[in-house]
C-alpha cells in the first residue's frame, strides 16, 4: 500500500542541494585543502572500503579532497590514537567501526578516551553479519543451529574472524541470551575460518556478508540468519536471528566518522550536512550496495547516544565472555 508520500530517501534527495549550499555557509572557507580520513585498519578491507567511497562522495559534495590515511594496528588503537591527538581543526578525521566500542574492555586500557577524546560527526553506514553453517551441519537453520547445541554442550564450534571481534562477540551474545555452551576458534581473517567452515572442521561461522555471500552463492556455505533488526538486501530470502528465535537481537557492522575533540560545532554540522548529500549521491549509494552495506546518515547527538549505547552493550558482553586482546 502506498501513502502518496515521498519515502525518506526520496524526500532527502530532493533537498541534497541545500545540504551542500547550509555546510559551505556554516563554516565559510571549510575545507580550504583536502581532509584526511584516518582509517585505522589494512586497505583493501570492508572499513577501507567504505571510507574510500565516502571520501569520494564527500569530495564531489565538498569541492575538495578528503584522502584516506591508512594507520593499522592494535586492532585500531594506534590509528585512533593519532586523531585523538590530532589537532582539532577539521582536517583530520577517524573512521570508526565496533572495535572503537569494544576495544576499551577488551584491552583493559587504551591510550585514548572513546568518547571524551573526540566529536561524533555522523554513523555513515550499517550492515548485518550472516551465521553461516557448512557440511557439519547438513540442514536446518538458526534453530537447527540452537537445538544441536543444546544437545551436545561445549563440543559444538563455531568461528569468528579473531578473538574480540564483533563476529565473535556477537556469537557470545547469541549464546549468553539463550544460556549456550558452545566452542569459539578465533582466527586470523575471515579466509581461514571460512576454509574451515566448507571442510567441516567448525559448525558455523559469524561473518561479514560480503566474504560470506559467494560462497553461500555457490552453495558451499548455507546461510541461517543476518543479525540486523531487517533482514539484508543481499540475502532478502534469508530471516533474521530475531525472527529465528531471538527476538530484539540486532548486530551490525556500522561505521562511522569522529572528529578531534574540541573541533569548531560549526565544522561538525558543515561535515554532517556534507555526509548528508553525498550519501544521497547515486553513485555512491550504489557502490555501497555493492559493497553489502546501507547508507544512514546521522545527526551528531544522534550518534553519540548510539556510541554510548553500544559501549554499554559490548562492554557486559565482553565482561561475561571473558574475552581478551591476542
Amino acid at each position: 500500500m502506498t501513502t502518496g508520500r515521498p519515502t525518506r530517501r526520496a524526500a532527502l534527495a530532493m533537498i541534497a542541494p541545500a545540504l551542500v549550499a547550509r555546510a559551505a555557509r556554516a563554516q565559510p572557507g571549510y575545507p580550504s585543502r583536502p581532509v584526511r580520513i584516518v582509517v585505522p585498519f589494512p586497505a583493501g578491507g570492508g572499513a577501507d572500503l567504505v571510507a574510500r567511497s565516502v571520501a569520494e562522495g564527500l569530495a564531489a559534495a565538498m569541492g575538495q579532497g578528503f584522502v584516506v590515511d591508512n594507520r593499522p594496528g592494535g586492532s585500531g588503537n594506534i590509528g585512533t590514537e593519532l586523531v585523538a591527538r590530532a589537532p582539532a581543526d577539521g582536517y583530520t578525521l577517524l573512521l570508526i567501526g565496533p572495535n572503537h566500542v569494544i576495544n576499551p574492555f577488551l584491552f583493559g586500557r587504551v591510550p585514548f578516551d572513546p568518547v571524551a577524546d573526540f566529536r561524533p560527526v555522523s554513523l555513515l553506514t550499517s550492515a548485518s553479519y550472516v551465521l553461516v553453517a557448512g557440511p557439519a551441519l547438513p540442514e536446518g537453520g538458526f534453530k537447527a543451529l540452537v537445538a544441536r547445541a543444546r544437545a551436545e554442550p561445549g563440543r559444538v564450534s563455531y568461528g569468528s574472524a579473531g578473538n574480540g571481534s564483533a563476529g565473535h562477540l556477537g556469537m557470545e551474545l547469541i549464546k549468553q541470551s539463550l544460556g549456550l555452551d558452545m566452542v569459539h576458534v578465533p582466527y586470523r581473517g575471515s579466509s581461514a575460518m571460512l576454509t574451515d567452515l566448507m571442510g567441516g572442521r567448525i559448525v558455523a561461522g559469524f561473518d561479514n556478508i560480503l566474504s560470506a555471500a559467494p560462497h553461500i552463492a555457490a552453495g558451499r556455505l548455507r546461510a541461517l540468519a543476518v543479525s540486523g533488526r531487517a533482514r539484508a538486501p543481499a540475502l532478502p530470502e534469508v530471516p533474521t536471528i530475531a525472527e529465528s528465535g531471538l527476538p530484539g537481537f540486532d548486530v551490525t557492522v556500522w561505521q562511522g566518522l569522529l572528529a578531534p575533540a574540541g573541533t569548531d560545532g560549526a565544522i561538525i554540522e558543515t561535515l554532517r550536512d556534507a555526509v548528508r548529500a553525498a550519501l544521497l549521491l547515486p553513485t555512491l549509494e550504489a557502490r555501497l550496495a555493492s559493497l553489502g552495506v546501507e547508507a544512514i546518515g546521522s545527526d551528531p547527538d544522534g550518534f553519540g547516544r548510539f556510541i554510548a549505547a553500544e559501549l554499554e552493550r559490548w562492554s557486559e558482553v565482553v565482561r561475561r565472555s571473558g574475552a581478551k586482546a591476542d
